[in-house]
């Protein structure tokens, strides 16, 4: 099933890796994505992507081109439709968004209902092409505002917002009714996106506060207090890791220097994770080094948070 995934602009990249949850990606532009989707069902769970569409076409961003490939394509909407442009930043098509509109709306054959429409097509402009769909489903990132830490029932500064951490979940590929642990969990952040997704959810901290505290937030995940470098698991039988390593004071708890945590966890994720699956970890610092010398280095992000903390993520493959 072909399809064109509309994306965010929070990150270059990490939408696109996200997508690799629900299909390849065939063709790519800024915010703008055709995959061949093997898993439809996923689409629900993306979080870095606003809306989802059936691929119809597509063409050069210019007026003749989108014109030409609206009239080869003779439309028929046999619902009351609207027709919508989404242009990126960089696009080369030039003409207004309302004048793009209307012409898209004159070569769709049915109703045509602004307000309160039962379907839409959408076109997605981006640097030198135009996508064109019907949109099957839009994401509703609104929903993961109402679940900010600030919400919950145990708070803790420094945690990571609940888009970004389903976007991690889904980029560690665990899917519905497999095991996802967080070994250093906090307050369950990607415990719950885990569970929220399907996944089954398990976390662990050494702190026991932080575990009596996700428990708290996340009814229907498991947390036990653990030492993350002597997890209770038998190897290879964890399908996906995601979590946040620990910085600063906090790392004072449970070894004798940040570099001697990151080894020792790194190691026994390894050691539980099965063979081919995935490791997703958030680092405050540059960890390549070690990382690469226990699994496979997949692919390497870094984000700006703010100005004195720049969050890396790193994608491990055993």
């Amino acid at each position: 099933m072909k399809l064109i995934a509309e994306l965010s602009g929070e990150h270059p990249e990490l939408p696109f890796a996200e997508l690799e949850l629900v299909g390849s990606i065939l063709s790519r532009r800024p915010q703008v994505a055709v995959i061949e989707c093997h898993t439809p069902g996923d689409t629900d769970r993306l979080a870095l992507t606003h809306a989802v569409l059936e691929y119809l076409a597509e063409c050069d961003a210019d007026a003749a081109s989108f014109t030409r490939m609206l009239r080869d394509l003779a439309l028929t909407a046999e619902r009351p439709f609207a027709a919508r442009i989404k242009k990126v930043a960089g696009t080369a098509l030039d003409l207004p968004v309302p004048e793009l509109e209307r012409l898209m709306g004159s070569y769709i054959a049915g109703t045509v209902r602004l307000d309160t429409p039962e379907s839409e097509y959408r076109a997605v402009c981006s640097d030198n092409r135009c996508y064109l769909g019907r949109v099957i489903s839009r994401i509703d990132r609104g929903s993961f505002d109402l679940r900010r830490p600030g919400s919950r029932n145990f708070f803790h500064p420094g945690v990571m917002m609940p888009r970004m951490a389903r976007a991690l979940v889904n980029i560690s590929l665990v899917r519905r009714g497999e095991y996802l642990f967080d070994p250093f969990c906090g307050t369950g952040g990607f415990v719950l996106e885990a569970v929220m997704s399907g996944a089954r959810g398990v976390g662990s901290d050494i702190n026991p506060s932080m575990v009596s505290g996700s428990r708290r937030n996340v009814v229907d995940g498991e947390f036990f207090r653990a030492d993350a470098t002597a997890l209770p698991f038998r190897s290879s039988s964890i399908h996906a890791v995601a979590t946040d390593l620990p910085y600063g004071q906090s790392v004072s708890i449970v070894a004798a220097s940040p570099d001697d945590l990151v080894r020792d966890a790194l190691e026994e994720i390894r050691r539980v994770l099965i063979p081919g699956r995935r490791a997703v970890l958030v680092t405050h610092r540059d960890i390549s080094s070690c990382a690469g010398e226990v699994m496979e280095i997949l692919a390497s992000y870094s984000q700006r948070v703010h100005r004195s903390l720049t969050r890396r993520v790193l994608i491990l493959e055993k």
